[in-house]
This record gives C-alpha cells, sequence and structure tokens, in this order.
C-alpha cells in the first residue's frame, strides 16, 4: 500500500511516517513545512527507498493534482492542520485557510483522482480530527465521548476542525468517496513541537522558568501517547468500515495540575534540580477564553472492531517523553527561536485576531 500523509513532518504525521515505513509501507510526505513543521522528526525514514517528500501546501490546489498524479496513492491519510488553540484566538484566519479550505482541496482531488483511477475499492481517504469538535463535559468520570456525541466546538481551532470533519462526511455521502475519520484526545510524546503544555512544561522546568499552568489547572485532558495514536491510524486506514468514524483515546485522564506535578516528579527524580523540586516553578496564569473544563474519550468502538488499545499509560509515556526530551537537546533548541515559541498567546486580544 502507498499512503499519501499530509502534514507527515509535524507531531503527530511524523510517528504516522516513522511506523509506516518501519512496517513496509511506501509513504508520500505532503507537507508546506510552516513554522510547526520540521523534517528531522522524519530523518531516520529519509533514505529509505520507501519514503517520498513533496513539499505542497493543502492550500495549493493545482500542487496538489500534481502531487496525487505523481505518486498515485492507494490511501490518503490527511493530518495536515493549524493546531495550536493559543494560536487560533489570536489569529484565526490560517485555521479557515488550512483546517477549512485546505481539507476541501484534499477531497476535491482525491475524488478526482479517485473516479480517475476507476474508483478503486480498496482507496481510502483518511481525515484526522480532535476530540475538541464536541466540546466541554461535565466533571463526571460516567459521561464521555463517543462518536454519536453531537458536536459543539468552543475555539476557532475546534470549529475549523468540526467544520473539515462535515465536510469529509459530505463528499462520502454526496459522491461516495470512501472515507474514514478518526477523532483523538490530547497527544504527547517524542518530536512534540514545544509550544504544547507537555513539552513547555519540561524545557521551562529545565531551564529553572516559570511552569505556567491556565487558571486553577483543574481542566481534564485524556492524553493519548503518539505511537499509540500512530498505531491506531494506520489499523483505521487499513481496516476501518468506510464511512465509519473512531474516537482514539489514551484512556488516561489528568488533571493540567496532576499532570504537571507529574512531570516534575519524573524529573526530580531524573535529573534533579539544584535545589528543591521542580514543582516549587508552578504558576497559575490568566485562563484563556473559552477553555474547555473537561475532554474524555469513549474508546469501545475501537476497541470492539478492531482490537485496539493504548500500550502506555500516562506515566509510562511521560517518563519516556521526558527522557526523549533529555537526551534530543539537538532537536528541540532550535526550535525555540521560532515565531510565537515561549510567548503568552491566546489571550483573546482583538487586534491580533483580525489578522
Amino acid at each position: 500500500m502507498k499512503i499519501l500523509v499530509t502534514g507527515g513532518a509535524g507531531f503527530i504525521g511524523s510517528a504516522v511516517i516513522r511506523l509506516a515505513v518501519e512496517r513496509g509501507y511506501e509513504v508520500v510526505n505532503v507537507d508546506a513545512l510552516t513554522y510547526a513543521a520540521c523534517l528531522a522528526n522524519v530523518a531516520m525514514v529519509a533514505e529509505s527507498p520507501l519514503y517520498a517528500f513533496e513539499q505542497a501546501d493543502v492550500r495549493d490546489r493545482a500542487a496538489l493534482e500534481s502531487v496525487f498524479a505523481r505518486h498515485k496513492p492507494d490511501a490518503v491519510m490527511h493530518l495536515a492542520a493549524e493546531s495550536h488553540v493559543d494560536r487560533s484566538i489570536d489569529g484565526p484566519a490560517d485555521f479557515i485557510e488550512t483546517n477549512i479550505t485546505g481539507t476541501f482541496n484534499m477531497l476535491d482531488v482525491a475524488r478526482k483522482y479517485w473516479e480517475e483511477q476507476g474508483k478503486p475499492e480498496g482507496f481510502r481517504f483518511h481525515h484526522i480530527s480532535t476530540d475538541e469538535v464536541f466540546g466541554s463535559l461535565p466533571d463526571d468520570k460516567s459521561v464521555m465521548f463517543t462518536e454519536d456525541t453531537a458536536y459543539d466546538p468552543r475555539s476557532p481551532y475546534s470549529a475549523s476542525k468540526a467544520s473539515s470533519d462535515h465536510l469529509v462526511r459530505a463528499w462520502h455521502e454526496t459522491y461516495g468517496l470512501p472515507v474514514v475519520l478518526t477523532n483523538c484526545s490530547n497527544n504527547y510524546g517524542p518530536y512534540h513541537f514545544p509550544e504544547k503544555l507537555i513539552p513547555v512544561v519540561i524545557l521551562n522546568a529545565l531551564a529553572g522558568k516559570p511552569l505556567p499552568i491556565y487558571g486553577d489547572g483543574s481542566n481534564i485532558r485524556d492524553w493519548l501517547y503518539v505511537e499509540d495514536h500512530a498505531d491506531a491510524l494506520l489499523l483505521v486506514v487499513e481496516k476501518g468500515a468506510v464511512g465509519r468514524s473512531y474516537n482514539i483515546g489514551g484512556e488516561n485522564e489528568s488533571t493540567n495540575l496532576e499532570l504537571v506535578k507529574n512531570i516534575c516528579a519524573i524529573l526530580d527524580k531524573v535529573q534533579p534540580a539544584k535545589s528543591g523540586s521542580y514543582a516549587d516553578l508552578i504558576t497559575f496564569v490568566t485562563d484563556r477564553p473559552g477553555h474547555d473544563a473537561r475532554y474524555a474519550i469513549d474508546p469501545s468502538r475501537i476497541r470492539d472492531e478492531l482490537g485496539w488499545r493504548p500500550s502506555v499509560t500516562v506515566e509510562e509515556g511521560l517518563e519516556k517523553t521526558v527522557r526523549w526530551y533529555l537526551e534530543n537537546e539537538e532537536w528541540w533548541r532550535p526550535l525555540l527561536d521560532r515565531k510565537g515559541v515561549g510567548e503568552r498567546l491566546g489571550t483573546g486580544d482583538k487586534a491580533k485576531a483580525g489578522q
């Protein structure tokens, strides 16, 4: 199988590519190389005869048509997206253009290609999305997101992803394009771009800087190790039922405050500070607008239909992640100089929001 992966130089996309090549798939990595992309993420497979790279933007329809014509994929895994909620608050336009218009371009180019190829039965368009499209949950562990949960996005980011999900379903219902969809919980692990919570906490702690926690730290997330997610995504593109959606969760709920304290405890063990605990650096900051209280995924469908379950607990995954950052400073150090990294974003500044 030859898989065309969009956003393959990003965090989740690169994990998919590394695993796919390891398993013997041919992979075409299509990435625009925007600020959060890093080709070092796929350096370990870059010389493989199974791997090809195309620098192209999903907003550029002509470029996409050229890529499809050259590589003739058997499946598409569409991960390219603007994904940082805080950035979506300050500058929503990029999220509309990439996540909505870009997905439209991918769908329409894929449909045209699929039809020209004689509508091969095995072709799949796998759209990778987020649990944030479902909105926020109450603090009741018996209530979780299922594939039937009504959409209720609360941020420009989640609204753009909800829109893209609807487009994918429409292209299936209207044109017959064979699609599968997945909605995942919060990912973490190696190669996580250093503007998201877990890498920010690790790198700030190592630098002796404050560890910022929004509000009172009570917001709850379900944490999914990125390599587990990559395994689930490949399983869905291989065996998922056409037209079906699958929720992928780590079965690891944690408040943000608990998560940060856990990271600090791991750092205290593996690289103790000169004095005190890294937890002494925890600093509560003003919450971001529209901050969802809780996300939690019920992964029953993917477990029961496809036999998938996460392989690591959040405690195990966090220790693996902390050790990876300690061992890979040459990867993350240059990224700290990229635009917006290390700055407080998502404050709802109206002057920025129009940009």
